[in-house]
C-alpha cells in the first residue's frame, strides 16, 4: 500500500512474504527477514532484499510519473555487470528458485547486507558535468589539476577518481577531493576505495566500448560486509542512473553528448513546456506519455546494446 516514508517519498510497502520492509530511497525499496521467520535460518539475519521500483528521481527530485520496467531494466543491467567486473560484491540470488519472492523477480536481488561508506566514489574518464563546471573555473576536478584546453566531452588522458559526499534523500551530493575521504574514512580504507573505483571503471569502459558505447563517468558505492569484514560493492552498479554512457557513433568533444540515461526527463523539466521552475519549492509536474516512452526506450537500448540480449 501507497505510504510517505521518513524522506517524505510517496513509496509502496509491499507484502512480501517472509520479509519486512526497512527502508526506501529515491528508486529502490530494502527489506529484511522477518523477524517470525528467522526461526533456524540465522544465516538470513544479515541478508537484504534490494528491491528496484520504477520511480525516477532528477535534479534531487522523485517524480510523481514512473518509467515501465525501469526496476527490471536496471536489475537485469546491474547482475550483468556483476558478472563482468570481478570484485566481490553483495549479490548472493536474484531469482524465485533462489529464494526472491515471486512477486518482485526479475527487479529484485537477495543481497550481503553492508555497512556502507558515506561516500559516492565516482570515476571519470571523460571531463563533462559538474566535472567540466568546476574544471572551467579552477582547472581542476575535485582539486586534481587537468590539462589546459579540454572541452565538454573531452577524454581525459586517465581516469580520475573524483569522490563526492553522500547527501540526504532531496538534497545535492557534493564533490570533494581525496584527502577528504581520508578524514572520513582513513588513509587505507580510502587508497583501497580509490583503486577499486578506477579498477571498475577501466574494465567496464573497455566492454562497453566493445560494443559502440562510451563510458564517460560512473559511480559505486562500496561498503563493509558485516560478516566478512571485506570491502564490497554494493547497490547498483553500471546503470544509466549511475554512468553516463554515450553513442561512440555520434561522440563529438566540444558539445553535450547525448546519453542514455533519462535526459528526455530532464530536457523536458527545463523546458518551457513544463512550465516547472527549478530553484522554486514547487515539486516538478508529472511527465507528457511520449517523454515517459522515449525514457524507457533509452533504457532498453543501453540494456541491450552492453548486453547483447533482448529485453523482454
Amino acid at each position: 500500500m501507497p505510504e510517505t516514508n521518513a524522506n517524505g517519498l510517496q513509496t509502496e510497502t509491499l507484502d512480501l512474504p517472509g520479509w519486512k520492509h526497512f527502508y526506501s530511497g529515491k528508486v529502490r525499496d530494502l527489506y529484511v527477514p522477518a523477524d517470525d521467520d528467522l526461526g533456524g535460518a540465522e544465516s538470513r539475519e544479515n541478508h537484504v532484499l534490494v528491491v528496484a521500483s520504477d520511480r525516477i528521481s532528477a535534479y534531487d527530485h522523485v517524480l510523481s510519473s514512473e518509467i515501465p520496467d525501469k526496476g527490471r531494466i536496471l536489475t537485469q543491467l546491474s547482475l550483468w555487470w556483476f558478472e563482468q567486473l570481478g570484485v566481490e560484491h553483495h549479490v548472493l540470488a536474484s531469482t524465485a528458485a533462489e529464494g526472491v519472492p515471486a512477486e518482485v523477480e526479475g527487479r529484485a536481488m537477495i543481497c550481503k547486507r553492508l555497512e556502507m561508506f558515506p561516500v559516492e566514489c565516482i570515476a571519470r574518464g571523460y571531463l563533462t558535468g559538474s566535472g567540466l563546471a568546476e574544471y572551467r573555473q579552477s582547472g581542476t576536478v575535485c582539486d586534481i589539476p587537468l590539462p589546459e584546453g579540454l572541452v565538454d566531452g573531452s577524454r581525459l588522458e586517465h581516469a580520475i577518481f573524483t569522490p563526492s559526499a553522500k547527501a540526504e534523500v532531496g538534497e545535492h551530493d557534493e564533490n570533494i577531493t581525496y584527502d577528504d575521504v581520508v578524514a572520513i574514512v582513513g588513509d587505507d580504507i580510502a587508497a583501497r576505495l580509490s583503486e577499486l573505483t578506477l579498477k571498475i571503471y577501466t574494465r567496464a569502459e573497455e566492454i562497453a566500448r566493445g560494443r559502440g558505447i562510451i563510458l564517460a563517468d560512473t559511480k559505486v558505492e562500496f561498503g563493509i560486509d558485516v560478516n566478512t569484514g571485506v570491502i564490497t560493492l554494493g547497490d547498483e552498479v553500471l546503470t544509466p542512473d549511475s554512468s553516463r554512457f554515450w553513442d561512440a557513433a555520434t561522440y563529438e568533444p566540444g558539445k553535450a553528448q547525448p546519453s542514455f540515461d533519462k535526459q528526455f526527463v530532464r530536457d523536458w523539466l527545463t523546458s518551457a513546456e513544463s512550465g516547472w521552475d527549478r530553484s522554486g519549492d514547487a515539486p516538478p509536474p508529472a511527465l507528457p506519455a511520449d517523454v515517459v516512452e522515449k525514457t524507457r526506450a533509452r533504457y532498453v537500448e543501453a540494456y541491450e546494446k552492453l548486453t547483447g540480449r533482448t529485453f523482454a
